[in-house]
């Protein structure tokens, strides 16, 4: 027995930053809608617990203990009371490492699902959320997969109703951790104190293509401060008129363009991938709710 699982891309559509708290993380504000390119994570009956990685990005990860996906499955084995998790694990890995789009997250919450699949345990998903929050803050909306609003650090969203976009991903294939990009952000003493307020209304995909770029993404010049290729993404992105709404997802390097359809989006990522074959470009449905 075998159960593949997929793992979406996650895209923060906006993300509102504050200055860290007391506890040294950042109070956020984000609406989160997820791809439909990402990573598969399977998992297949074995003697052991065990972890392959393939793909196009495979080779920059190590499949030890240290792998996110092993940790949840050691975590899951924990919480079930199994002694000794047995479970040949593979990642085909097609999101570039350390790119603002959840990969690594939605790894391990398709690990969480597949062997809740695997061992026979069928919980649901709101048993399997506690186990999510130790992994990560961006783990449990990865396990939950639709359109949500983040607040907290991440670790606390409510799903939101949302329209399906059409989208362009680029990444200029170079990795920024998350870390440093928040160490830049406090540097650049970028945080600032905001209300705690209700997730946005998009409404149709016209409504909400006016109302982002009002609140945009705060982590963008930390992200750009520390890897100017990403200014060169966007201004590539907005040069083109089927674009209708460019920015950083998650603290990067990925920028994103929404367009009015599929075939803009299509034709858009083409001429970009012409023009920049060192990019990562990929066209791709946010999935509304």
């Amino acid at each position: 027995m075998s159960v593949r699982v997929f793992a979406p891309a996650k895209i923060n559509l906006i993300l509102e930053v504050g200055r860290p708290r007391a506890d040294g993380m950042h109070p956020l504000q984000s609406v989160v809608m997820f791809a439909d390119v990402g990573d598969v994570v399977e998992a297949a009956e074995a003697e052991t617990l065990s972890l392959e990685i393939v793909g196009e990005f495979g080779a920059a990860l190590a499949a030890d203990e240290t792998n996110l996906i092993m940790r949840a499955a050691r975590a899951l084995a924990a919480e079930a009371g199994i002694a000794q998790p047995r479970a040949r694990l593979l990642l085909e890995k097609n999101l570039p490492i350390a790119s603002g789009i959840g990969g690594g997250s939605a790894d391990a919450a398709a690990a969480l699902r597949a062997l809740n699949a695997l061992w026979g345990l069928d919980w649901p998903l709101a048993r399997l959320q506690p186990i999510a929050r130790t992994l990560g803050a961006d783990v449990p909306v990865c396990l939950a997969g639709v359109p949500a609003y983040m607040t907290g650090a991440g670790e606390t969203f409510e799903p939101m109703n949302a329209p399906s976009f059409a989208a362009v991903l680029v990444n200029p294939l170079k990795p920024l951790p998350t870390p440093d990009v928040y160490r830049r952000f406090d540097v650049m003493g970028l945080g600032r104190y905001f209300e705690a307020k209700p997730a946005p209304t998009l409404g149709d995909p016209a409504h909400a293509l006016a109302a982002l770029p009002a609140i945009g993404n705060d982590l963008t010049a930390p992200a750009t401060a520390l890897m100017p290729e990403i200014a060169e993404v966007s201004q590539a992105l907005r040069a083109d008129s089927r674009a209708r709404y460019v920015a950083l997802s998650g603290s990067g390097a990925t920028c994103f363009a929404l367009t009015a359809s599929a075939a803009d989006s299509e034709a858009l990522a083409d001429a970009l991938q012409t023009v920049h074959p060192e990019w990562w470009v990929a066209d791709t449905l946010l999935t509304g709710a």
